[in-house]
């Protein structure tokens, strides 16, 4: 089969490796996206769309700003006045106990270092902000009504991808079952023979990563956990705003855009067919004991998805030592959509120009290695 050759090959259609394809094309970089299944058909395609600023690391609260910003005209950026707005309908953060409470004023202080708005609210606070919420094991909680979502994230990733191609970049279907160091580039080996050739290749693949590159003696520590999303049937009357959070109690919920509730138990664990009526009378309880008027809502519908995890929740970016050209974007713990904007900006940057960037140091392979690892905790 005849070869194909670019400059840099992106395995992964996802949003982290459509956006550093967009980033990439716009410094004039030849640049090839390969996925088996299409845009946006993995982790990126099951996620609920949040944007938000509240994060418990100094390079994690510089990352979701920057991103944030970009989200803000996004429309505008990726010409895609279709993937609608972000809404900013904020995320309240509840602390039950006075040790959860301390570790959010710690994160407060950081993020308004950061220039993050948050701030630390009282239990009367947290009633006025989200009407309906019952306080009465609430100690307090942190705030940031800048923080929202996507009604329709899909559409952004999409935008991303036809933004990439307007700049010229191609995507590809291309099942990749193995890389090999050909002189100075790379080959990509798919499944039906086909070949890309590439200066670079960045893995994107999200919990695909540690099998494409285990071959390559490179050991990548990302692990593959579900997670799952309970969805009402529409609701016409608002009932929930802000997105509440409790990390002590496991627990989310929201009323997004198009009228359906949201809500997820955070500890789900096991088989959805066995397992799934356990997690809903879990979220029976939170909703009786936080958002009352949330009890007569109906959670038929199971939404299952995956986040790429590593050991400290922080991803895995940069070049592999050893490998040169071997370029690794894996490993988001949750928050790939939230930080795609500037994490392809750092990426591309580094790529063309060889800058200095925090990611290098944060984010490399080597870190855990070094045990160099400053964990991400505010992790949903």
């Amino acid at each position: 089969m005849t070869s194909r050759r670019s400059s840099v090959c992106i395995i992964g259609a996802g949003i982290t490796g459509l956006a550093i394809a967009h980033e990439l094309r716009g410094r004039g970089v030849d640049v090839v996206v390969v996925d088996r299944a299409g845009i946006g058909a993995g982790a990126s395609g099951v996620q609920p769309g949040g944007v938000r600023q509240q994060w418990g690391t100094r390079v994690n609260c510089a990352l979701a700003r920057e991103s944030f910003e970009f989200y803000r005209d996004v429309g505008e950026r990726l010409e895609a006045p279709h993937v609608g707005a972000l809404t900013a309908c904020g995320y309240a953060f509840i602390a039950h106990s006075a040790e959860r409470l301390e570790q959010l004023s710690k994160e407060v202080a950081l993020q308004r270092e950061m220039d993050v708005p948050s701030s630390l609210v009282s239990p009367s606070e947290l009633a006025e902000l989200i009407p309906g919420l019952d306080v009465s094991t609430v100690v307090g909680g942190a705030y940031c009504a800048e923080d929202g979502y996507f009604d329709q994230p899909q559409a952004v990733v999409e935008a991303f991808a036809a933004a990439a191609v307007r700049r010229g970049a191609r995507i590809e279907h291309c099942d990749v079952v193995s890389l090999e160091q050909s002189g100075a580039g790379w080959t990509i080996h798919g499944a039906t023979g086909e070949k890309h050739l590439a200066d670079v290749v960045i893995v994107a693949a999200a919990y695909d990563t540690p099998a494409l590159v285990a071959p390559l003696g490179i050991d990548v520590p990302i692990v593959k956990d579900a997670r799952y999303l309970f969805f009402s049937e529409p609701i016409a009357e608002r009932l929930l705003e802000p997105l509440v959070v409790s990390a002590e109690r496991r627990f989310a919920a929201k009323h997004l855009a198009n009228g359906r509730v949201l809500a997820s138990d955070l500890s789900a664990e096991g088989d959805p067919e066995s397992r799934s009526d356990d997690w809903r009378r879990s979220i029976r309880a939170h909703v009786r004991e936080l958002l009352p008027l949330l009890e007569y809502v109906d959670f038929s519908v199971l939404v299952e998805g995956f986040y790429d995890v590593t050991p400290d929740n922080q991803p895995i970016i940069g070049p592999v030592p050893g490998l040169s050209g071997l370029w690794l974007a894996a490993g988001f713990s949750g928050h790939g959509f939230m930080m795609a904007p500037a994490v392809a900006r750092a990426v591309a940057n580094l790529l063309v120009e060889g800058s200095s960037e925090p990611l290098v140091k944060h984010f490399a392979i080597e870190r855990f290695e070094r045990e160099y690892l400053t964990p991400e905790l505010q992790v949903v």
